[in-house]
């Protein structure tokens, strides 16, 4: 199946060594699910793994975060957004995952912010908003 993973169920999958989070992440990198990756979320891992503050008192050092994030990188597809959507969600900031989404022909978007994905102005309903313990379900 593939999916576009939200910053943040990587976040925190990265956070805590256990959970639906850390299932969706070990799934992709086991191939039981597919991510895909463009250049804007790309960019968003990368700047929001790299704060030092948001991960104090976690399992993982910055290097241990860049490993898991670089065998991560090594089973996303990477696809590239030609149409941009917008103005679409409310949040400005998230029309990157929704774009991914429809340009990568995903059939999911996973993230913990089902809400910032429901109020749209355009619907692709090819394109399902799941919380990870509803990924996960799908998946045993």
């Amino acid at each position: 199946m593939r999916v576009v993973v939200d910053t943040n169920v990587i976040v925190s999958a990265m956070r805590s060594p256990s959970g639906r989070n850390r299932q969706v992440l070990r799934a992709c990198l086991e191939g039981r699910l597919q991510p895909i990756l463009g250049q804007a979320l790309f960019s968003e891992y990368e700047d929001v793994l790299g704060r030092d503050a948001l991960f104090a008192g976690t399992p993982l050092s910055l290097v241990e975060r860049q490993d898991l994030l670089d065998a991560f990188f090594h089973v996303t597809e990477w696809v590239r957004v030609y149409y941009l959507w917008r103005p679409n969600l409310r949040d400005e900031g998230d029309n990157h995952v929704l774009e991914l989404a429809v340009a990568g022909s995903a059939s999911a978007i996973i993230t913990n912010n089902v809400s910032d994905f429901q109020r749209t102005e355009l619907r692709f309903s090819e394109v399902r908003i799941l919380r990870p313990d509803e990924i996960m379900k799908e998946l045993i």
